[in-house]
């Protein structure tokens, strides 16, 4: 497993990150404990969560992945590098959301509680917030460095303009700067290269990136005319209305024509279809590390694998150019993530 660093600053993270979200909801206790000994014991001690998860899930169930995650750490909580986030609804209250001073100390404790630790390496916000002002939120941040509570800061699907306004923001009042991004990428969405990614290369951030399988569909699990099946992310409902979110990225007829042409390239080469997704991502200039994800243990080994091939095998330049059609012959839509 390659090691690197996250952005300019000295923490060093594996190419691939686990991320939990089906913890609580999709798999139970035991089997998210055994996605997490496979994740460990294959050299992936980089783990990612959210105080908002399980994905779909009710109010009732928000924080149970950082509990299970909690239970799981004991004894290896300074092997792992631990990182969760916060802004998403906890409940039904107006302040139990947000970036506000007041959402942020009351998310992280919260966290810290369910997590059985006293610190995290990295914490972020999970949105961006357009109603609190980001001085505010950026020096709570600064806070919870100063306190012990957090190493490190980042933040999650916030636009290139937002992250250069809040480095600017940082250097001027001498808040600890964001380490770290983490946004959507994948063969099918790739809009973070126009520029987050040049941004992130010249000012020195890490990008954690997440949905390398977008939602599965890269597998080849899901065939053009078939129904959503039960059970799957895009079947989620909860607080969120996951499911709707991920078949509104990628439930649509140009999405399963370029799936179609994706698998018929991997057959022709003898290529396993998310191994190759999960690689390409990590191959691409400027990417800290790509959030990978399962709801059974067995599902992790096509992505663990790819970690492996992007040292022995990596995409030639003549594939990656014809991977970049898949991307470049999508429709273009408006979307902010």
């Amino acid at each position: 497993m390659e090691i690197r660093h996250l952005g300019r600053t000295g923490l060093r993270v594996p190419s691939l990150c686990l991320g939990t979200m089906t913890f609580g909801n999709q798999a139970d206790e035991k089997t998210s404990h055994a996605i997490l000994d496979k994740a460990f014991d294959a050299g992936v001690y980089f783990i990612d969560t959210a105080d908002m998860y399980p994905l779909g899930g009710s109010y009732e169930q928000l924080g149970r992945t950082e509990e299970i995650i909690g239970r799981w750490l004991k004894g290896k909580r300074d092997k792992v590098v631990l990182a969760s986030k916060c802004h998403g609804a906890m409940g039904p209250g107006p302040n139990d959301r947000g970036l506000s001073r007041k959402h942020i100390l009351d998310a992280i404790d919260a966290s810290l509680r369910r997590l059985g630790t006293d610190y995290l390496d990295l914490y972020q916000a999970h949105q961006f917030d357009p109603t609190v002002p980001m001085e505010e939120t950026l020096q709570t941040f600064d806070d919870l460095v100063r306190a012990g509570k957090v190493r490190y800061i980042g933040v999650s699907n916030w636009r290139a303009w937002q992250v250069a306004k809040a480095m600017g923001l940082a250097a001027r009042f001498h808040w600890n700067p964001i380490a770290s991004v983490q946004p959507r990428y994948n063969l099918l969405f790739r809009m973070i290269e126009e520029e987050l990614v040049p941004l992130c290369q010249s000012e020195g951030i890490g990008l954690i990136t997440y949905n390398p399988l977008a939602g599965g569909m890269l597998t080849g699990r899901y065939r053009p005319g078939q129904d959503v099946e039960p059970g799957t992310r895009f079947a989620l409902g909860g607080v969120t209305n996951a499911g709707q979110m991920y078949q509104t990225r990628y439930w649509n007829d140009a999405v399963f024509a370029a799936v179609e042409r994706y698998r018929a390239w991997c057959q022709e080469r003898d290529r396993d279809m998310a191994t190759t997704a999960v690689q390409w991502v990590i191959q691409q200039p400027g990417i800290t590390s790509a959030i990978i994800g399962a709801s059974r243990p067995e599902q992790l080994d096509a992505s663990l694998r790819a970690a492996e091939v992007a040292e022995t095998q990596p995409l030639t330049q003549e594939e990656l150019d014809w991977l970049d059609q898949l991307w470049f012959s999508l429709p273009r839509r408006r979307e902010a993530r």
